[in-house]
Formats: structure tokens, C-alpha cells, sequence
């Protein structure tokens, strides 16, 4: 049987790269499962803890924009299968280390590693397919790797009642340097036409629409991985008191909700583009969604917890709204530098996020160290603070053409105008009409 070019492509680009984004989103969301075993292994604290497990989204914020330039440059194949084998040696180290230099430097490697999954993933679609299925097609890259959170929850705590997290680590180093050899070899090479313009990364960094956009897409998107990744199991475990098995079944329903949001956002992309309508409505919506989801928590609303925790969950794949605005911004050229440049600022807030949270856990911590439910809230509610900051910021150029499509209506119109109006129309009808004079100077 003969396999049509459509599927070809799917086979050998769209899935290579969904596995490789899979294995980041599980190494991502890994450690709120195993931070008991880690903490009792070890014996790292809140503050330890949190960077631990922060280090990851710095490196990984810290590479993005190398890694844009060089997936411009040389193409998603050959970055990606690089750096997942860096990815390898970093959780083969984990698996090994004993103190927390070791892992501080294994979890950093971890990060370096898989910095390109998502972007090589984005970058190759809008090299494979058409421009109208790339929103589409993004919704399905975070939705499929979006399983490695789904992975991390009840699935590794099957696993961990029989192995140990070191054993885990060695499979996981495993499986990534076998994805790494699997894109090298199967994903076919891919050039791209050069643009009569000038790709530069300073055409990213000075278009105000980037700007704008933003900061809200990382104070969201970056503090949602922030939570999920880390600290919604202590919450959980601090302020709602859930035990461990229903502490995993609600990690894996969030993880389940993230995956299906992400299709859910790359349908409902797909179907408003069509209509010719921007994502930025949407990514203004799901931002005042999460910030109400937040508030829920911080003023402990009486709600089943899951409600707000998923809404939680399925912000972390928002950035298939925000990839898709940076499609329609910048040109293909440039999608690898636009990409990484978001990017730096996603993992960069869900680095302060998760560590600055980490701090205030540890100084507003009771004497016995036990963390207080104020101190989560406090925490909380800078994130939430900062975050409405920027949805302000981002509504600005609609507030402004709100204000001027108000004066434009009668009714809003101040009447001191209509005496101006009035004035200038009896001064308009005293104009008396003069012949010129041909031989005048003007």
C-alpha cells in the first residue's frame, strides 16, 4: 500500500519531534512526583527543592535564543537530536548523583537538553506544512507531548513501587538518546527559501506587538508550569490534606486536562483564523481565566479542588495561542528566533516563579518548618498581582480604541464639543467666496 505524502510527513517529521517534546514535558513535570523521594533521599529543603527543580527552566530560557538562531540556521534534525543527547547524560547523571551539586548540574543538563523540543517541533511544522494547518498541527505537537505530564503522575507511581527513582532516571536517559538517534535518522533534511528581507533577532526584539503580547504569555503560561511542575503537590498535600493516592489521581486528571487543552487551543485557533479573526482574544480570555482560578485558591473559595487546578493545568498549553500570534507576526525565516524569544521568556518567569515561591514557602514556614497555608497565599498572590499587571498592559491598545470609538458617539461627547461644533459651523457659514486673483503670490 501506498502512503500519501500527507502522511509521510506525519510519520517522519510530525511524530519524531512529538516524542522528543513528550520526553521534555515528562522531565519537566517529573519532579513534583518524585520531590518526597528526593527530600528524604537527599534531604534538600523547600528553598533547595525549588531550585533543584527551577534550574530547568532557567537553562532551558537561557538556551533559547542559541538554539532559535542555530534552528534557522541548520534546521530542527540536527539541533534536536544534538541536544537530546546532552538530555541522556543529564539524566544518567541524575540517576547517579549522590549529592545536590551532582543533581543541581544533571537537572541543569536535562534543561539544556531538551531546550529545542518544543521550537524544533514548531519550527518543523511551518518547514513540512501548509501555513493554515500550523495552528492546528502546534495544538497537536503540545497535546501529544503534553502525555509526559500525564506520564509523570500515576503511570511513574506504578513504577516507583517497584523501582527506585534512580532506575527510573537510567530508562528515561535511555529512551531520549534513542530519540535522539530516531530524528537523526528518520527526519529528512529540509531547506529554507532566503527571504529578500533582513532575519535578524533585533526584528523580534523591536516589534511592539512582541511586547506586548509577551508578558502576559509568560507571567501565564510560565507560572502555570511553575505550579504543575512543583508545587501543586505540596499545596495539595499542606492545604487540602489529600492523602497520596488521591494526591497522584489528581495530579493525573490535571495532567489528562493539560493534554486535551492543548487540543482544545489549537481547534479553536484553527476555526477563528479561518474566520479571520486573531488569537489574541483568546489569550486574553484564558489569562482572565486563570487569574480567577488563582483567586479561587489564594482566597481558599469553597470549590472541589480539581476546578481550579485544571484550569490550572490547561494554561500551561496556552502557548499554542501565543505561537500562533507569533505566526502571524513574524515571517518563517524568522519562526525559530520568535519562538526561542518567547520562549526565553516562559521558562524564564516559571524560573522565578518556582524559586521565588520556594523562598517565601521557607521564610513564612511555622518554626517547625511546616509550611502555613498564608505563606501559599502569599506566594500566590504576587504571582496573581504581577500577572494582572500585564493582562492591563496587554489591554491597553483596545482601551485606547475603546476611548476613541466612545468620543466618536454622541452621547459621550462632552458639551463643550458641541459648542466648538456649533461655533465653527456658524463661522463656516459666514465664509464669503472671493474670485482669485491670477497674479497673487502664495
Amino acid at each position: 500500500m501506498q502512503i500519501s505524502p500527507a502522511w509521510r510527513r506525519i510519520a517522519c517529521v510530525f511524530l519524531p519531534f512529538a516524542a522528543g517534546y513528550y520526553l521534555s514535558y515528562l522531565f519537566r513535570t517529573i519532579n513534583a512526583l518524585i520531590a518526597s523521594h528526593l527530600s528524604s533521599d537527599t534531604g534538600l529543603g523547600n528553598a533547595d527543592l525549588a531550585l533543584l527543580t527551577s534550574v530547568y527552566f532557567l537553562v532551558f530560557a537561557a538556551a533559547q535564543i542559541p538554539v532559535g538562531i542555530l534552528l534557522d540556521r541548520f534546521g530542527p534534525r540536527r539541533v534536536q537530536s544534538a541536544l537530546l543527547l546532552v538530555a541522556a547524560a543529564g539524566a544518567a547523571l541524575f540517576a547517579v548523583s549522590t549529592g545536590f551539586l551532582l543533581l543541581l548540574i544533571a537537572r541543569a543538563m536535562i534543561g539544556l537538553g531538551v531546550a529545542a523540543a518544543l521550537t524544533a517541533g514548531l519550527k518543523s511544522i511551518v518547514l513540512w506544512f501548509p501555513r493554515e494547518r500550523v495552528a492546528l498541527l502546534n495544538g497537536y505537537m503540545v497535546m501529544l507531548g503534553s502525555l509526559g505530564a500525564v506520564t509523570a503522575t500515576a503511570p511513574v507511581e506504578h513504577l516507583l513501587a517497584w523501582m527506585g527513582w534512580r532506575q527510573l532516571f537510567e530508562i528515561l536517559a535511555a529512551a531520549t538518546a534513542a530519540t535522539a538517534i530516531l530524528i537523526y535518522v528518520v527526519v529528512p533534511e529540509r531547506g529554507t527559501i532566503p527571504s529578500t528581507a533582513r532575519a535578524t533577532l533585533s526584528s523580534v526584539f523591536r516589534d511592539w506587538r512582541f511586547w506586548r503580547i509577551a508578558p502576559l504569555s509568560a507571567t501565564c503560561v510560565g507560572s502555570s508550569w511553575s505550579m504543575q511542575g512543583l508545587w501543586a503537590s505540596p499545596w495539595l498535600t499542606d492545604v487540602e490534606g489529600l492523602d497520596r493516592p488521591s494526591l497522584v489521581r489528581l495530579l493525573f486528571i490535571m495532567a489528562i486536562v493539560l493534554s486535551g487543552g492543548a487540543w482544545l487551543f489549537g481547534m479553536a485557533v484553527h476555526q477563528i483564523k479561518r474566520r479571520g479573526i486573531g488569537a489574541e482574544a483568546i489569550l486574553a480570555m484564558v489569562a482572565m481565566l486563570f487569574i480567577a482560578a488563582e483567586l479561587a485558591l489564594v482566597l481558599r473559595a469553597p470549590l472541589p479542588s480539581i476546578l481550579p487546578w485544571s484550569i490550572v493545568a490547561i494554561v500551561g498549553t496556552a502557548t499554542v495561542v501565543s505561537f500562533a500570534v507569533i505566526a502571524d507576526y513574524f515571517p518563517p525565516e524568522l519562526a525559530g528566533r520568535a519562538n526561542g524569544a518567547l520562549n526565553v521568556l516562559h521558562f524564564g518567569w516559571a524560573f522565578l516563579a518556582q524559586y521565588a515561591t520556594g523562598l517565601i514557602l521557607e521564610q513564612l514556614s511555622a518554626n517547625d518548618g511546616h509550611r502555613t497555608v498564608q505563606a501559599y497565599q502569599v506566594a500566590f498572590g504576587v504571582n496573581v498581582a504581577l500577572q494582572i499587571g500585564a493582562l492591563v498592559w496587554f489591554a491597553l491598545p483596545w482601551g485606547r480604541y475603546l476611548a476613541s470609538w466612545m468620543r466618536s458617539i454622541p452621547f459621550f461627547v462632552p458639551a463643550n464639543v458641541f459648542n466648538v461644533v456649533e461655533s465653527v459651523s456658524l463661522y463656516e457659514n459666514s465664509v464669503v467666496l472671493i474670485p482669485a486673483d491670477d497674479d497673487a503670490e502664495w
